[in-house]
């Protein structure tokens, strides 16, 4: 399981991805699931870096989930209409 950190903005949102997309390749499990538990702080990065990392566990014909989506980005994810490309763990 991947972990995001508590404060996800476009400030952080490169090196977050670039840290997802490492603890991805190490991964050897056909399901990704990343957990969003601690995150306290977001703007639409957020879910940016989440798509990425969706794109590239698909890429590497892995499965691709969310544990603990905040609320607050559930509803920005709906509003985007992406909200189906980030299941719930």
């Amino acid at each position: 399981m991947l972990v995001l950190p508590s404060e996800l903005t476009h400030a952080q949102a490169n090196a977050s991805l670039r840290m997802l997309l490492q603890g991805l390749k190490a991964n050897r499990d056909e399901l990704l699931v990343v957990d969003a538990s601690a995150l306290a702080t977001f703007d639409s990065s957020a879910l940016s870096v989440l798509l990425g990392c969706r794109r590239a566990a698909l890429l590497e014909g892995k499965r691709f989930e969310v544990k603990s989506l905040p609320e607050g980005l559930q509803k920005l994810a709906g509003l985007y209409g992406v909200g189906e490309l980030l299941p719930a763990a």
